[in-house]
């Protein structure tokens, strides 16, 4: 336990009143000639936010002296939510007028008001901001005679940016620019600042998804000192390195992706066993090898944390040499892997498993349609061309068969959510949106990472190795109930709802709703039910997969805990691992759980940003066009109705025009005053695409017809 951390947990304890630095040097047995550094150390916490220090020169933890530290998550409307460090507390509201200069993102402490007229919410007023989180804003340049404004394209900071003429830097109206802050706000007062790029005019192709990267700080290109470091990169494995390893160039094995993957970081073999059992072989890209700890691609790596899917381009994790080239698991070449053997016995149990440093060669590079259209169609032209791997997809199938009942036996939930591809041409203009479809392919690869994540996870679990988790935290006991409530009005229930729910419960309710009009609704709030799934530093377990130890190590191409997972791994297999690397790399997988889960969010806000911009784009191109959609949420200012195509919009309470409808946020309807007419989450209704706001990436319908 490190000095910080000690400190923290004797200010915790019950007993503890908050006390003097002299009180805490005589109670924490700190020897005088390390006064200097106790000070120093105490004014660091303070400066974190671990501690506060009082205006009588006390210290205590926050929330014992009703105050919160965490980030401040803005909203369009001017107020916030402090969104606190410690997982257990929780949200507080803080209204606009007390928001005292904080901006959406930064971290802040804020004083915690008792909760008053019997609302569930505490609230509260920001005290102190630790640190600023919004340094550049991107946005829109709005000029006028003596000044200018920019509007930032995040919604979630609703202050303007006043830009005085001296630092607008040659902007255009219109133009959309960085602007460096060079002024925080106050009360009542906008931020300042000086335009420090040009990003082209609002209206020009690409300039909308330049944007959102420049938010997002996602940058296509790697720092000049990674270049060099991988100018000399071999093309092929190193015949050294090839000797010292298990070499199974001779198994047969494929690797299945998307047609347009460039990127192949896994590749399956499978064996049926005298015993009857199969051997499946997981053999992922040994990108350990070429990524060194300490590097400074490895530093680029870890800020990264993952690579990024826009609607139209990929921000990778690594450079394309390394992630498109060696590291990529290409046909018919030698290739560098970690591999993961497992017997597994006719009920899905992993009875034994083997990992081990390896050399293969793939024999085939398939797509999972191709592999569907076998498996699913007996297509004739494919099942000639791959006659030589027949028997082996057949085996797969069957083997998935037997790994998806197991998980569905002891209750994962397995949410199948429509997922949509936007298809864009030259230009970048939206002209289809496809639903991606999960086929037997895409389900058998999927039921192979999971089990071989399971078993890695399980193995150095055992071992009690210093280890970075995939964890899904139980849901908290209030959700829980609110939801069950709100099901009760398509008259389901979850029996026996406790703080240790069985995840089978949630399994089964979706199994009751599959096909039916409510589904996707159903599943969409079952999910904001639970709690998000994140990495951490110890084994907490994964909710959703109802299994016991679960980690990432699949995807070391694309994202930072499998990498680093690759590391410790071929650590314990080359028996380098001390008691005194052990520490060490406690410390570092914590900080890696917590950079990845950070990245991992930011990379999932973007990429939903760019679909929904795209998505924007296609539907202002069919204003005034009919659709039937499904009602998905209900608020009271109108309701989002959700089509075919995934696209979702928004019919305003004020076009209802032909009743006053007042919205019963217990059962989620609307309800009409005279009529009686109710709207509720899972009716179909026809809509009218009336307007979209591209800026906003706001849709609104008008209702034709109730269906």
């Amino acid at each position: 336990m490190t000095i910080k951390e000690r400190i923290v947990e004797f200010m915790r304890t019950s007993a503890y009143n908050p006390m003097l630095e002299e009180e805490l040097i005589e109670e924490l047995e700190i020897d005088k000639r390390e006064k200097t550094e106790f000070t120093k150390l105490l004014e660091e916490m303070v400066g974190e936010g671990l501690i506060i220090k009082t205006r009588k020169k006390r210290y205590g933890v926050p929330e014992r002296m009703g105050l919160i530290v965490g980030r401040l998550q803005g909203h369009t409307k001017g107020f916030g939510f402090v969104i606190s460090d410690l997982l257990d507390v929780e949200d507080v509201f803080v209204p606009s007028n007390l928001m005292n200069g904080a901006m959406h993102n930064d971290r802040v402490i804020a004083r915690v008001d008792v909760k008053s007229g019997g609302s569930k919410r505490s609230e509260g007023e920001v005290i102190r901001i630790l640190e600023r989180a919004n340094e550049e804003v991107v946005g829109t340049y709005e000029d006028s005679r003596n000044f200018g404004f920019v509007v930032p394209d995040d919604t979630k900071i609703n202050l303007d940016v006043f830009i005085s003429k001296s630092d607008r830097n040659k902007a255009k109206h219109g133009d959309k620019v960085v602007c460096k802050i060079t002024r925080w706000p106050e009360k009542r007062r906008n931020p300042e600042g000086e335009i420090t790029e040009i990003l082209g005019h609002g209206n020009d192709a690409g300039t909308d998804i330049l944007a959102i990267m420049r938010k997002y700080k996602l940058n296509p290109e790697f720092p000049i000192e990674v270049g060099r470091e991988i100018e000399n990169v071999a093309e092929e494995a190193a015949p050294e390195e090839v000797a010292r390893r298990k070499d199974i160039r001779d198994l047969k094995m494929v690797t299945i992706d998307g047609a347009d993957a460039k990127d192949l970081d896994d590749a399956i073999s499978i064996e049926e066993l005298p015993n009857g059992n199969y051997k499946l072989g997981v053999h992922i890209a040994d990108v350990a090898h070429y990524v060194r700890e300490g590097t400074e691609l490895d530093k680029e790596a870890l800020k990264r944390a993952t690579s990024v899917y826009l609607v139209d381009r990929v921000i990778p994790m690594l450079p394309q040499k390394l992630s498109n080239g060696i590291c990529s698991l290409n046909p018919k070449v030698d290739r560098l892997t970690m591999s993961v053997f497992m017997e597994i016995d006719k009920d899905g149990k992993v009875v034994n498993h083997e990992i081990a440093e390896t050399v293969i060669n793939i024999n085939e590079r398939m797509v999972y349609e191709d592999v569907s259209d076998i498996l699913e169609n007996n297509d004739p032209e494919l099942t000639e061309k791959y006659k030589h791997l027949l028997d082996d997809f057949n085996k797969m199938e069957k083997l998935c068969k037997i790994l998806r009942q197991r998980r569905e036996s002891r209750g994962a939930i397995d949410f199948d959510f429509a997922e949509a591809k936007v298809i864009l041409d030259k230009k970048g203009k939206p002209v289809d949106i496809k639903k991606y479809e999960r086929r037997t392919a895409n389900r058998i690869i999927e039921e192979f990472m999971l089990v071989c994540n399971e078993t890695v996870a399980e193995n150095y679990y055992w071992m009690s190795a210093p280890f970075v988790y995939r964890v899904h935290e139980e849901p908290s006991l209030e959700k829980l109930e609110t939801f069950n409530k709100f099901i009760h009005n398509f008259g389901y229930s979850l029996k026996g709802i406790t703080s240790e729910t069985h995840p089978k419960v949630l399994q089964e309710l979706l199994d009751k709703i599959k096909g039916k009009k409510e589904e996707t609704v159903i599943n969409t709030l079952m999910l904001r039910s639970l709690k998000k799934a994140r990495y951490a530093g110890e084994n907490l377990g994964h909710f959703g997969l109802a299994a016991k130890y679960y980690c990432h190590f699949t995807s070391p191409i694309r994202r930072y805990p499998d990498l680093a997972i690759h590391r410790i791994m071929k650590e314990y297999l080359q028996k380098q691992m001390n008691p005194k690397r052990q520490e060490q790399l406690k410390a570092s997988v914590s900080y890696i759980a917590d950079q990845s889960s950070t990245r991992e969010r930011l990379a999932d806000e973007a990429e939903r940003e760019t679909d929904d911009l795209k998505k924007a784009e296609y539907m202002a191109e069919r204003i005034g066009e009919v659709y039937e959609g499904i009602i998905s949420s209900v608020t009271s200012f109108g309701m989002f109705v959700e089509l075919d195509n995934t696209i979702e919009g928004m019919v305003r309470l004020s076009s209802l025009v032909d009743d006053y409808y007042i919205y019963d946020s217990e059962n989620h309807i609307l309800l009409g005053e005279r009529t009686k007419k109710v709207f509720r989450i899972g009716d179909v209704v026809k809509i009218q695409v009336a307007r979209v706001d591209i800026r906003q990436k706001e849709i609104d319908f008008n209702l034709v017809e109730y269906v």
